[in-house]
């Protein structure tokens, strides 16, 4: 009786002693998971702060009034509201013109981007051909290669623009002019020589790669072709990494100065009317006094700021229409790790 008595307590005990431990480890683990949780979330509000903090502080500025940039009190939040330095910009940018000339060039280089390397892309994942490596070797060698280095031929390439001679063989010509027009970044796009054309045939190609063959297979031996089974079940899985492609490539074309700056010498973009903005502003107030002034550089900082805020906004409505897509298409990538 006394022996049973005794194995009952000890059972008891035993797994009053398990429970306890389980407590523990339950406890435990609840802390460090929330311990964790704590750690992202400083971590991804502290890189949220670094990359809006210079936008934060440009709109900031740019409601600001001229006296206060020279008020010690006025930090981040303006004494003097005003839009007049958006009204400045508007006129001195011409920025419904170069509104609409960024806006077209950019979204025709990034279709053309898109098909182009699209194509390539899928040849590269699915085919076999001779010097396959090395060709895509070179395709990735062109990340890391500056353009600043093939800046003067490619401007006499597209100034002095020829095929094989053929055109001087007509014409008599050295060749012709294509600078001051689309047609340079129509050319580049469609080639696959466009910027960064590399890292979109890379992103695109490692997709392709990862999509399983027997979809392809199961097309062929229902009897269809290559390029039928390349439009009509490869590019309909491929849509959010397609969308995103897009997005990267319109973006950097909106952005850019250095080949804008290096074809278009009169067609008037974005970023070329906010790099003169300061100047065009001199030049109105000497045509309108007779004198050259000087802005300072607080009020032609505040102008700068006023110009890039511009700039930057038609990004944002955009990304907020593409937002679905750009994150699904990285999640199914596998950019981010």
């Amino acid at each position: 009786m006394k022996t049973l008595i005794s194995n009952v307590h000890y059972k008891l005990f035993k797994s009053d002693k398990m429970r306890l431990f389980w407590h523990k480890n339950f406890i435990l683990a609840k802390w460090s998971a929330r311990g964790w949780a704590l750690v992202r979330a400083v971590l991804v509000i502290g890189i949220s702060f670094i990359i809006l903090y210079p936008l934060i502080v440009k709109f900031s500025v740019s409601i600001m009034d001229e006296r206060d940039l020279y008020d010690i009190t006025v930090k981040y939040i303006p004494k003097h509201f005003t839009i007049e330095n958006y009204k400045t910009a508007w006129q001195f940018m011409n920025y419904p013109k170069a509104f609409w000339n960024s806006f077209s060039l950019s979204m025709l280089a990034s279709v053309m981007q898109l098909i182009s390397c699209t194509l390539i892309a899928y040849g590269f994942a699915r085919f076999n051909f001779p010097l396959k490596n090395l060709i895509f070797g070179l395709v990735i060698v062109t990340l890391v290669v500056p353009p600043q280095t093939i800046m003067i031929p490619l401007f006499l390439h597209f100034r002095f623009f020829d095929v094989f001679g053929i055109i001087k063989a007509i014409t008599g010509q050295k060749g012709i002019n294509l600078l001051d027009s689309y047609w340079p970044f129509v050319l580049m796009s469609l080639t696959g020589s466009g910027m960064k054309n590399g890292l979109y045939i890379y992103i695109l190609r490692q997709f392709f790669r990862g999509m399983p063959r027997e979809l392809e297979e199961a097309a062929y031996v229902d009897g269809s072709s290559t390029l039928r089974t390349f439009a009509t079940i490869m590019l309909p899985s491929a849509v959010p990494m397609m969308v995103t492609v897009f997005l990267f490539s319109f973006v950097w074309q909106w952005n850019d100065s250095f080949y804008s700056s290096l074809f278009l010498q009169k067609l008037l973009v974005l970023p070329m009317a906010l790099s003169a903005l300061a100047q065009n502003i001199n030049q109105y107030y000497y045509w309108e006094y007779g004198q050259m002034t000087n802005m300072s550089p607080a009020y032609a900082s505040m102008m700068n700021n006023t110009g890039s805020i511009m700039l930057v906004v038609p990004l944002f409505l955009i990304y907020l229409f593409a937002q679905r897509y750009f994150v699904e298409s990285i999640e199914r990538s596998g950019i981010v790790g």
